[in-house]
């Protein structure tokens, strides 16, 4: 018997995802595309979080 309101919500979202049109900062997309954005910040890389899990798994 919930199906049908699961159903409608669901059309209702994705008319609503079909249909809007969202604000887009077309110069930072366009900076980001010619590789001129702002530069990478020291992020962690998700490989020494696999090292640190495998010792882990290890002891």
């Amino acid at each position: 018997m919930g199906r049908g309101r699961a159903k409608a919500k669901q059309t209702k979202v994705a008319r609503q995802l079909k249909y809007s049109t969202p604000n887009t900062d077309l110069e930072s997309l366009q900076r980001e595309l010619s590789g001129q954005g702002d530069p990478v910040v020291d992020r962690p890389d998700p490989v020494d979080d696999w090292v640190d899990e495998e010792e882990w798994r290890r002891a």
